[in-house]
């Protein structure tokens, strides 16, 4: 599902892609990544307003991967998001959100998949999700 040559789009892109060639290291992109905004797609509900969310807990997409990892699909935006979204019927929206947030908001760890099906895209194991789950400050 290569999209061709990935052109970063904006700041979080531009630090990913210089993870991927070596210009950052991988610990200095994580940390950048804590804070940055990235898009969680999440199921529509089935509502008279189009684009009403009535429930408080918004369902993200979890697929499994090949070994039956839960694993928690996020993008770099909502635009990279569209053409993985399209297998997944249902799933037309989605939240904006700092990545340190969807962290406590996941129950138990699980594998992250950022951008996947795209040229510049990585997975965190649910180990490493869990330890970064670990290393947030308590909320104030």
């Amino acid at each position: 599902m290569n999209q061709g040559t990935f052109e970063p789009k904006n700041d979080l892109e531009k630090q990913l892609q210089c993870a991927l060639d070596g210009s950052v290291s991988g610990d200095d992109f994580i940390h950048y990544l804590m804070d940055a905004q990235i898009f969680m797609p999440v199921e529509d509900e089935t509502n008279e307003i189009k684009g009403f969310q009535r429930s408080t807990r918004a369902q993200p997409l979890v697929v499994e991967d090949e070994t039956g990892t839960k694993v928690l699909v996020l993008f770099t935006s909502p635009e990279r998001a569209k053409t993985f979204v399209e297998h997944y019927p249902g799933f037309g929206g989605g939240l904006l959100t700092e990545f340190s947030w969807v962290l406590r908001k996941m129950g138990a760890p699980a594998g992250i998949a950022l951008n996947p099906g795209l040229e510049a895209g990585f997975d965190l194991e649910p180990e490493m999700v869990a330890d970064l789950m670990a290393s947030l400050p308590p909320e104030a």
